[in-house]
């Protein structure tokens, strides 16, 4: 069965879950655990986000978001492939590190965000990392030690949960760690990892969603306004492809633009600026919805160094702000043109 597609929009509060490939380890010393936490408090920053939850599991990790402008996509892209090549290179190996792409549930905030926010932290406690709340008060690798104050992560949003509990920080942790106590008698919670909404919630407000969707948790009124986003962002994409972009022409862009000749691009030369311009033109292609195997015939590399060159692609354009001019105007044109 195909996979659907993402769906966000800004101030959107997505459930991420990212695991290792055959559910092998992702995180295995204290430097990897840092690393992957620097990238994400660097990426949540940029994109004007909000962390409101996240724990470190050796295999897997949860994280809880509130996107900004930037997609969510976008950033997680950035984060899984910057931190997948450097766990790599320390260890010397090579190869997929995550399984597949990671899941992420829209929720609905009102009345999921604590309790996503409890359920994700006592992941540590289920998985039998810590054994009790007073060894998850302490423990680095979840945000609740940041909400307790006994670790600092200064990106996470830690004021907005513990306003809460309380005007007073001191009440608020204390009022907070109960709510965390509380919901270890709770069991695991199946519907906040799966998107399928909680039945109590359900009956409370009377607003069944039928078979519902796994991409979604949240009551019916919530349901058909994220799909009603998703389709109008659909409908837009869609303009873009039907405008039978090309290679030969993106390529004639990419040409003009950063001064590369088509025959070094395609040629496989290694110095800088054609690097940068291969990168740029495997990015455009696939925004464009080129696919990468396309992309992988015309430049005789593998789907996954199309996939990498993309990613070095959006960090060269986010970085060159009068490429990324042009490019805009490029793609503004594809879809008001006839």
């Amino acid at each position: 069965m195909p996979r659907g597609p993402r769906l966000d929009a800004p101030g959107t509060l997505h459930h991420i879950m990212v695991r290792g490939i055959e559910r092998r380890r992702i995180f295995e010393s204290y430097r990897d655990r840092e690393d992957f936490l620097d990238r994400l408090g660097r990426i949540v920053k940029e994109g004007q986000a909000s962390c409101l939850a996240w724990v470190l599991i050796p295999n897997h990790a949860h994280i809880l978001v509130r996107t900004g402008p930037v997609p969510l996509s976008k950033m997680m892209r950035r984060l899984l492939t910057g931190y997948a090549v450097s766990f790599n290179l320390r260890r010397q190996r090579s190869g997929h590190l995550f399984q597949n792409r990671y899941r992420s549930i829209v929720c609905e905030e009102d009345p999921y965000l604590l309790e996503l926010v409890r359920y994700i932290h006592l992941n540590a406690i289920r998985t039998g990392l810590v054994k009790d709340i007073g060894g998850l008060d302490r423990y680095r690798w979840s945000g609740h030690s940041v909400l307790m104050g006994t670790v600092s992560r200064p990106w996470q949003e830690r004021d907005e949960i513990l306003s809460y509990f309380g005007k007073k920080e001191r009440v608020a942790r204390r009022r907070y760690r109960q709510f965390v106590l509380e919901g270890i008698g709770l069991g695991k919670r199946g519907e906040l990892s799966t998107g399928r909404e909680n039945k109590d919630v359900r009956k409370a407000s009377g607003k069944g969603l039928g078979k519902g969707d796994s991409r979604i948790l949240g009551g019916a009124s919530f349901l058909k306004e994220v799909l009603a986003g998703a389709e109008r962002l659909t409908q837009e994409q869609m303009q873009l492809r039907t405008k039978r972009v090309d290679v030969e022409r993106i390529l004639d862009f990419i040409e003009r633009e950063l001064g590369v000749t088509r025959e070094e691009i395609i040629g496989g030369g290694r110095r800088r600026e054609i690097s940068a311009a291969r990168s740029a033109f495997c990015y455009v292609c696939l925004r464009l919805g080129l696919t990468g195997r396309q992309l992988s015939e015309a430049l005789r590399i593998s789907p996954a160094g199309v996939h990498l060159a993309s990613v070095r692609g959006e960090v060269f354009v986010e970085e060159n702000t009068e490429f990324e001019k042009s490019l805009t105007n490029y793609l503004n044109n594809l879809t008001t043109s006839p």
